[in-house]
């Protein structure tokens, strides 16, 4: 089993992001439909139709402190665990850096489709959503795990030339995904999250009209669209993820989260990632572009 650990900036002091992870009236606006905490009782759960496996609640506290969140949760019949800590940067912001122990290897997570392979994006999602929550933002949606009905909008402050740009420059893209891709810009082309010398089948480029249409066949991932619509300054996205064979629930996370920052990259002053480190064993080398 290998363990997975990232860190970001939350733009809020340290009691302000505590109180955020520990009130279940919050949890349930950027964590999960359900919430419930007691701390002096040891219960920390939360579950419902954002969850993995949320049929129930699958959370054991183990631990809780000012600073620290530790807790267990069961999935797929396996119980990992996991940590949430807290650093002051500064008066105004604080370092939340969390750990996953018991995900699958890297491999396992690139061709399986169980819950605990979902925990990666599961908590990207998350945790952009807090910092939006706690920066008095819009959140993105969640992704919804009893549906297999993937479609999202959301707005962003720029105008469509400029979105679709940020969309298809891998230099633009790496700085607000975090993430390498290469892609061909035109239909036929490849794309290929990380680059082609370590994406072995690439996704093929079915629709491409600059600031209007993207759309990428990812193959068992199905086709992921994205059509832009706006002038003077506004653009609304609707991303779409259809024609699978099974719900690619990690990977609609992995984009939904790419897309909170997104909307920052254009609508923050002075934009700085809120993501600081990213770490995962067996994670193929030059995919993470966090801090590069």
């Amino acid at each position: 089993m290998a363990d997975m650990s990232f860190s970001v900036r939350v733009p809020a002091p340290l009691d302000r992001v505590r109180h955020a992870l520990t009130d279940p009236a919050e949890l349930t606006t950027w964590l999960a439909e359900h919430a419930e905490v007691d701390l002096p009782h040891n219960t920390y759960a939360f579950w419902g139709r954002y969850t993995p496996a949320g049929d129930k609640p699958r959370q054991r506290l183990l631990h809780a402190d000012d600073t620290t969140l530790r807790f267990t949760w069961t999935i797929d019949d396996a119980e990992t665990t996991t940590e949430v800590t807290l650093e002051p940067e500064n008066d105004h912001t604080t370092v939340l850096t969390l750990s996953q122990s018991g995900m699958p290897t890297w491999e396992e997570m690139t061709t399986d489709t169980t819950p605990r392979s979902a925990l990666q994006t599961f908590w990207a999602l998350a945790v952009a959503n807090l910092v939006d929550h706690l920066d008095n933002r819009p959140l993105t949606a969640q992704c919804d795990f009893t549906t297999t009905d993937m479609r999202a909008r959301f707005d962003i402050a720029a105008d469509p030339a400029d979105v679709f740009d940020a969309l298809v420059d891998p230099e633009k893209f790496s700085d607000w995904f975090g993430a390498k891709c290469e892609m061909e810009p035109y239909v036929g082309g490849r794309f290929a999250m990380g680059g082609f010398d370590v994406e072995d089948n690439p996704g093929t480029i079915v629709a491409f009209d600059p600031g209007r249409k993207l759309a990428i066949d990812l193959g068992p991932a199905g086709v992921s669209t994205w059509e832009l619509d706006g002038s003077d300054g506004k653009t609304r996205i609707t991303f779409v993820q259809s024609g699978f064979d099974h719900p690619p629930y990690d990977a609609w996370m992995g984009w939904l989260s790419g897309f909170a920052e997104l909307r920052r990259y254009f609508e923050i002053k002075d934009w700085k990632n809120i993501w600081l480190s990213f770490t995962m064993p067996g994670m193929p080398e030059g995919i993470i572009t966090i801090g590069s």
